[in-house]
């Protein structure tokens, strides 16, 4: 579970924050994940926007809170916690009044998360090629920069890995964009996880046991921003699909997946331009 150390921590008012503070933006899949599970478990928080559009999770105040860089970032009683599935499950034992992580299934919980948490960046991928436009360098040079040069650059006072696999991903994209066998490889990724999804739920309810938990929450996160791609998800998972759409139009996860009618046009559009050039998802990666 990741809490930052003192010495990780360069923005230092936050040391000093009493109650619950989450910084998140509306469209990250790992913040959406997020405040579904607090309001899922009615937990009040204080909100704080990080706008990605505009690059503030690369700005010096917000790299001395979470040396990563991304969001979303709980701040509780003046205790750093990042990583979306730390801060659920820290959530859920700590301040939720109701539970998502049912009795006796910590460790599978956590294993399963895990394996969800290592498909991050072929959802990133897929998603920076399939919804809106974007110019010909994803990231600016100036944000990148800021990136390798602001905030501590230690988690848990270890020089952090990951800081150096972010710079690699968006740099690699910056300098060839999304390629197709990166797509046909994520996408394969999660169409096998689908497959065996669509075999449990014929006969079960949910993900895990017989009760809605923290693994339902991501995986619908995950499958809802795949259908925002293009996914086929009815033809190729019927039973996924019937298991997703129930849930998807719950108030508690509607309220923070439907996006501005603006941006569904925008992809709408990129969608339209992608079929006239049959450069579409399935197009892509064969689906």
């Amino acid at each position: 579970m990741v809490k930052l150390l003192d010495t990780d921590i360069m923005t230092r008012e936050v040391l000093e924050w009493e109650g619950i503070h989450l910084f998140h933006f509306h469209g990250s899949s790992c913040s959406q994940k997020t405040r579904i599970c607090f309001n899922l478990s009615d937990i009040d928080y204080t909100p704080h926007v990080v706008d990605l559009f505009k690059g503030e999770n690369y700005t010096e105040y917000y790299l001395g809170i979470n040396p990563r860089g991304l969001v979303p970032t709980l701040v509780y009683n003046g205790e750093v916690h990042i990583e979306s599935n730390d801060i659920i499950l820290f959530a859920d034992e700590n301040i939720s009044n109701f539970k998502l992580v049912p009795q006796g299934s910590k460790g599978e919980m956590r294993s399963r998360l895990e394996a969800e948490d290592d498909l991050h960046l072929d959802l990133r991928t897929i998603t920076m090629r399939f919804t809106q436009p974007r110019g010909d360098k994803i990231r600016s040079d100036e944000n990148l920069q800021n990136y390798q040069e602001f905030g501590s650059g230690t988690v848990e006072g270890i020089l952090d890995i990951n800081r150096d696999r972010e710079l690699n991903f968006w740099r690699k994209a910056n300098d060839g964009g999304i390629s197709d066998e990166a797509v046909k490889l994520s996408a394969n990724k999660f169409k096998a996880e689908l497959d065996q999804m669509d075999t449990h739920l014929k006969d079960n309810s949910y993900l895990l046991n017989d009760s809605l938990s923290v693994i339902d929450v991501a995986w619908v996160i995950y499958i809802n921003r795949l259908i925002f791609c293009g996914y086929p998800l009815e033809r190729l998972h019927p039973n996924v699909a019937k298991w997703f759409w129930p849930l998807r139009k719950k108030k508690e996860f509607d309220s923070e997946l439907t996006v501005s009618p603006a941006l569904q046009e925008a992809v709408n559009q990129n969608h339209r331009n992608q079929i006239e050039t049959s450069s579409t998802l399935i197009d892509v990666a064969n689906l």
